[in-house]
């Protein structure tokens, strides 16, 4: 018997257990919260990994070119995962990674000022103490949200990783599901994330079919969305001035992901790979960390990580070590291969703002 089937009782019992809660916010023996800001959601049903912060700014951009007397203001609310501080907070220029989680640092330095970006673990609280402190922000962009029942989004999209797909994983712990896989019927539309390769429409069909056993149809006889995206790198920026640097050679790779896979592939088939660092997910560096890191990296080496990693690496250098060594981050985003599909995320994103609010499964 493998391991996994060792655990699948206690697999279909987290299920359960979630499947439970869900049915209790389904059927409104427990309410949400319907905000007063327009919300979308982007989350996924597996434990990290599926490109949300790229999907988040992703839509930022997005927002960012549309009208502002439709969008109003906009702001993103995170639970500000691995910070040391508690409650709803609004991000100011002096905040770190250990006040704000290091992905809300990202956006912090990616969007701000044009984004207000806070952080808040009760997500309607803080969506309260939003309206009262920021009256001004009328969209908000939740993220990780898709299991915080306790906040209603006008618009819910669930991503899922191609590389693991949903539909092919179970509950904790015998998989890697946060709940059930029929938790995506609440989703709006599905954006296949990670993919490696514009799917061909066989593949695009096969992948539908199985998602669509477990989503709800949006309206009538009508599927949701189904989109497919993969992910764009840029040229790497130094850590010192965040100016671009062309790098030669093989370099040293250190990641904090969940899922550094889809990076490995990208850097192995540019530069190569010298060395690969793989800490665990949002792991909270030290000056040790750095210490061993540069003393086992050549001079002549380019260190290189995610925006993410080095909202927290690069305060732990210093000045010296920042402008003499080669250190460096190579941003991320997500792009679709088919105009079709942003057109179509566009449309909803649109109709989230215009109309009524899209009904939440």
């Amino acid at each position: 018997m493998t391991y996994k089937n060792l655990l699948k009782p206690l697999s279909l019992a987290y299920g359960g257990i979630l499947s439970l809660r869900n049915a209790l916010y389904d059927y409104q023996f427990v309410t949400s919260y319907i905000p007063i800001q327009r919300c979308i959601s982007v989350g996924n049903l597996t434990v990290g990994g599926t490109g949300k912060t790229p999907a988040v700014e992703y839509l930022l951009r997005h927002l960012l070119t549309l009208d502002d007397t439709l969008t109003g203001n906009l702001a993103t609310l995170s639970r500000g995962y691995g910070r040391k501080t508690t409650g709803f907070r609004i991000a100011t220029a002096v905040d770190t990674a250990a006040t704000l989680g290091d992905e809300p640092l990202q956006l912090f330095r990616n969007f701000a000022p044009r984004v207000c970006v806070t952080v808040g673990e009760r997500r309607a609280e803080a969506l309260r103490q939003l309206t009262i402190q920021r009256p001004d922000v009328q969209t908000v962009v939740l993220d990780d949200a898709y299991q915080h029942r306790a906040v209603q989004p006008h618009l819910n999209l669930l991503l899922t990783d191609y590389n693991r797909p949903f539909y092919t994983d179970d509950p904790f712990p015998g998989g890697r599901l946060r709940e059930h896989r029929t938790g995506a019927r609440r989703a709006h539309a599905v954006i296949v994330t990670k993919c490696p390769h514009a799917p061909s429409p066989a593949e695009r069909a096969a992948i539908e079919h199985q998602i669509r056993r477990y989503t709800q149809p949006s309206g009538g006889n009508i599927e949701i969305p189904i989109l497919f995206a993969g992910l764009a790198y840029d040229q790497p920026r130094r850590f010192a001035d965040q100016s671009p640097v062309s790098i030669d050679g093989p370099v040293r790779l250190v990641t904090g992901l969940a899922n550094a896979e889809p990076l490995v592939r990208y850097v192995t088939s540019t530069w190569g790979i010298r060395e690969h660092d793989n800490f665990g997910d949002h792991h909270a560096y030290s000056r040790q960390d750095v210490e061993q890191l540069l003393a086992q990296t050549p001079a002549d080496t380019w260190l290189l990580t995610t925006q993410k990693d080095e909202v927290k690496l690069a305060p732990l250098l210093t000045v010296s070590e920042r402008q003499t060594r080669r250190v460096a981050y190579l941003p991320m985003s997500m792009t679709f291969f088919r105009n079709d599909d942003a057109a179509t995320l566009a449309r909803l994103v649109g109709e989230c703002l215009r109309g009524p609010a899209l009904k939440n499964r």
